[in-house]
């Protein structure tokens, strides 16, 4: 803080620095309320919580296994079907509760149009959750 001289010779500016006092006072009074404050905050009505054991429940939803080979056949789980059925079939599956998930096996030569035009069917008639199956050890 600047203060003035006692000298009436020199000229007295305009002081420029922050009154910090009132600041402090105004700190310090809050520290003081929230030191009264907090005690009362760590007071809780006690209650006994009825005690049960849990486990979680997990539901796997059920899988379809599309295979698609090289030369175009296409097998639902194992079962030989064509393009034309597999959005009904889709439809079926997709009103189930959780939707099953479709875990499509293609041959690697498969062309990619009918691999797309599969996973078309599947979202068309709700079916969300699509996996590809890969064979890691045949992977280069």
């Amino acid at each position: 803080m600047a203060f003035g001289s006692f000298n009436k010779r020199q000229q007295q500016g305009p002081m420029a620095d922050m009154n910090m006092v009132p600041m402090i006072d105004v700190m310090l009074v809050l520290l003081v309320i929230f030191i009264i404050t907090t005690p009362l905050l760590t007071h809780s009505v006690k209650v006994e919580l009825p005690k049960a054991s849990s486990s979680v429940n997990l539901s796997k939803p059920d899988h379809i296994q599309l295979g698609i080979t090289s030369d175009g056949s296409l097998f639902w789980n194992g079962k030989a079907v064509t393009l034309d059925s597999l959005p009904a079939r889709f439809g079926v599956e997709s009103k189930k509760n959780p939707p099953p998930e479709l875990h499509i096996r293609a041959d690697r030569q498969v062309r990619y149009e009918l691999v797309a035009q599969a996973m078309s069917a599947a979202t068309k008639a709700g079916i969300v959750r699509i996996a590809f199956v890969t064979d890691p050890a045949t992977a280069q």
